[in-house]
Parts: C-alpha cells; sequence; structure tokens
C-alpha cells in the first residue's frame, strides 16, 4: 500500500510538472510577436542618432511610423557611429541570419570616401551586401552620399555615381543621395557640418519612406 501511495505520488508530481512545462511553453508561443515583416538598418552615424538622442533619430522615428499602435513591423538599427563598408560586410550575414529581415537598408560608403578608400574597394564592399540580402530574399535600399568637393571632381563623381550605379545593376530603389536638402541647409546640420542635427531627422525619414512604403507594400502583395 505504501509503495502505491509512492508511485501515484510520484505520478501526480510528474503530470504537475509537465503541465508547468507544457503551460510555460504555451505562454511564450503566445506572447511572442508576430511581425508582418522586419526591416534591417546597416548604416553610420547618419543612422546611429549620431549628436542627439537615440529616439529622435530617423530610424526610431521610422519605427513608430510603422506601428502607431502595435509591432506590425520590427525594426533593427544595426547601425554603428564610424562604420565602413567593409565593417557593414563583416557583419550582414549574422544580421541576416539572426534577423531574417524583410527589407534591407544600406546606409554606408561615406567614411569609406572621407577616408579616401579606393572605390573599387568600396563598390566591392557594397556588391557582396547586396547580393548577400537579396540572396536571403530580402528587398535592398540603397542610401546613396556625395563628398565635399575638396576631394577632388574625379573621385567625388565617380564615388556619387557608384551608387546609381549598383543600384541599377541590381535593380534594386536607392536614393541617390541621403542628405538632400538637408546638407545644404547650414540650421539643420551639427557644428561639424558633417551630421544632421535632430529637427532634419524628420526630413530625412520623409526621404526615405516613399521608398520603404513601397517595398513593403510589394511584399504583401
Amino acid at each position: 500500500s505504501g509503495a502505491l501511495t509512492c508511485r501515484v505520488s510520484l505520478l501526480a508530481t510528474t503530470i504537475g510538472s509537465m503541465s508547468r512545462i507544457f503551460l510555460f511553453l504555451l505562454a511564450g508561443i503566445m506572447a511572442a510577436p508576430s511581425y508582418a515583416g522586419t526591416i534591417l538598418v546597416l548604416g553610420d552615424s547618419l543612422s546611429a542618432a549620431f549628436g542627439m538622442a537615440p529616439e529622435r533619430g530617423w530610424v526610431h522615428l521610422l519605427r513608430k511610423q510603422l506601428n502607431p499602435t502595435a509591432g506590425q513591423h520590427r525594426v533593427i538599427n544595426a547601425s554603428i557611429s564610424g562604420e565602413t563598408t567593409a565593417g557593414g560586410a563583416a557583419r550582414l550575414s549574422r544580421l541576416l541570419e539572426r534577423h531574417r529581415p524583410t527589407v534591407v537598408i544600406i546606409e554606408l560608403g561615406g567614411n569609406d570616401g572621407l577616408r579616401g578608400v579606393a572605390l573599387r574597394d568600396s563598390r566591392a564592399q557594397l556588391e557582396f551586401m547586396i547580393d548577400l540580402a537579396l540572396t536571403q530574399n530580402a528587398d535592398v535600399l540603397l542610401l546613396g552620399m556625395r563628398l565635399p568637393p575638396n576631394y577632388g571632381p574625379t573621385y567625388t563623381s565617380r564615388f556619387e555615381a557608384m551608387y546609381s550605379s549598383l543600384a541599377e545593376e541590381y535593380a534594386i530603389r536607392h536614393i541617390p543621395f541621403f542628405l538632400d536638402g538637408v546638407a545644404q541647409t547650414p540650421s539643420l546640420m551639427q557644428i561639424d557640418r558633417i551630421h544632421p542635427t535632430a529637427d532634419a531627422q524628420p526630413l530625412l525619414l520623409n526621404k526615405v519612406w516613399p521608398s520603404i512604403n513601397a517595398l513593403l507594400q510589394e511584399k504583401t502583395q
């Protein structure tokens, strides 16, 4: 009788433990958010909210615009101040594996240009990132940049043309000059004349929003 009681007690304990584990797993599944899509932003200081609170940056504003009431879209900001195309290329594979984005926004190359990196090297890194994202079934938005004229007309013109050339080659959406309308307005630039102010961030979002919205619409069709 004592042995039977012990077995019954052990069985009840086992069932109780299994029930708790089941409820725990069920709660985790129910709590896991379901997203319509994931946007990965791979950029430098222009997308990393340099010189301001992160919530004032254009990427955070994008997150708010996409999700006014609930988390329909996930926005991952993988931007790092000072990032180069080589750095972005080195990080992208792991980011794609971890987040599985539907859209990848590449905002890189400006620091390459400021450092005088050979254009063939910058282009090769951008090609690598675009190709890698496309092979993972993500759409790509490429944000182009321009350099100050003191870098010489040949280098600056070829640098700017690099983005449109890549966009045409890979048939992807791109913004010819991400800072257009901002860089030319001193009051919208920080004292270093390189980084936009917090007041400029909504303008940057407005610059990219039509392309982002179009890509998301295409994904739902």
